[in-house]
């Protein structure tokens, strides 16, 4: 890993500004990033990569993938950077960085970087939490300042440290305080931060509340059952909407509603999306996919019951 040190042409200590009123006589021009739209896949790798941190660990960091539009910048994805801080030394994964990066440009060539996250770092036992913004941060934003192609990288934070009854994201964007051309310090001015939602995402996300707030069955004879809950759930849930919209078009149609141009494209996009298949032959894939489906929930069955009496087997004969 290459190391950085408070050397770096901009040494200055780190100044966090929360109100961005109060910045904006100082320093930032009008084009200036204003607001911060951030995904939830973004949040739950961050989250992922904290719990996940070696023992010892304060914080961890890594590269915001997204998109920039004027002074809106969407940050739909991101990847871990190992790091380490020691006093004034900040040591970074230069070369995995830019491999990640490569990877991940390969998938999606719309996404570049934008900016960096970390955990917020923790304190020494016995110690008070640092804040949100520690000396070293200036260290590594004025790295990813060389990796955005706009030179003003994206700070997200995600506070960890349970302060409170939820876990706050912030935003930040950095600008250089400076007295008769000498860099003073590193002001860090707090953005609007929204949360957004793709409907891949937001699928997600209600499968994965359903499943939190569900009675998890530990019984492996019953994972036939368990696996047929979330179709069963799924259909209820169109059966619903689909009432819904039956009885909006009734009631426009009688006259008791007035009509919606916007809901009645809808409406039609939605009925052109289901595929036109004669009911014989959607009869038939079902069956087939069900039997296939049959078929490899009774082989597995079999295996774990061979695997079980194997298992026996070798510690009644002291294998």
């Amino acid at each position: 890993m290459a190391t950085i040190t408070s050397t770096t042409s901009v040494s200055s200590p780190a100044l966090l500004l929360e109100n961005s009123a109060a910045v904006s006589s100082v320093g930032g021009s009008n084009d200036a990033v204003s607001q911060v739209i951030v995904h939830p896949l973004v949040l739950l790798h961050v989250l992922d990569h904290h719990t996940r941190r070696s023992d010892g660990s304060g914080r961890v960091i890594g590269t915001l993938l997204g998109r920039r539009d004027g002074k809106k910048v969407e940050i739909t994805n991101c990847f871990a950077v190992p790091h380490a801080e020691r006093g004034e030394e900040v040591a970074i994964g230069k070369d995995f960085n830019k491999q990640m990066l490569g990877l991940h440009l390969r998938a999606n060539r719309k996404e570049t970087v934008v900016g960096w996250y970390a955990s917020a770092a923790q304190g020494e036992e016995g110690e008070d939490s640092p804040g949100l913004i520690i000396e070293t941060s200036s260290l590594i934003h004025d790295f990813y300042s060389g990796e955005t192609e706009d030179g003003d990288p994206i700070h997200l934070i995600v506070d960890t440290r349970l302060l409170e009854d939820a876990i706050t994201i912030r935003a930040y964007r950095c600008t250089t305080l400076t007295v008769q051309g000498e860099a003073l310090a590193n002001m860090f001015q707090e953005l609007s931060v929204t949360l957004k939602n793709s409907e891949p995402e937001t699928i997600a996300l209600h499968r994965m509340v359903a499943d939190s707030s569900a009675n998890k069955n530990t019984n492996n004879n019953n994972t036939s059952e368990s696996d047929e809950e979330p179709l069963l759930v799924s259909m209820e849930k169109l059966y619903s909407l689909l009432e819904a919209a039956s009885d909006y078009v009734d009631a426009v149609v009688e006259g008791k509603t007035p009509p919606d141009a916007e809901i009645g494209r809808q409406i039609s996009d939605s009925l052109d999306a289901v595929p036109r298949i004669r009911p014989d032959v959607f009869d038939k894939l079902f069956n087939d996919s069900l039997q296939d489906l049959l078929m490899v929930t009774y082989l597995s069955n079999i295996t774990r019951t061979q695997l079980s009496i194997a298992e026996k087997l070798n510690a009644s004969l002291g294998v």
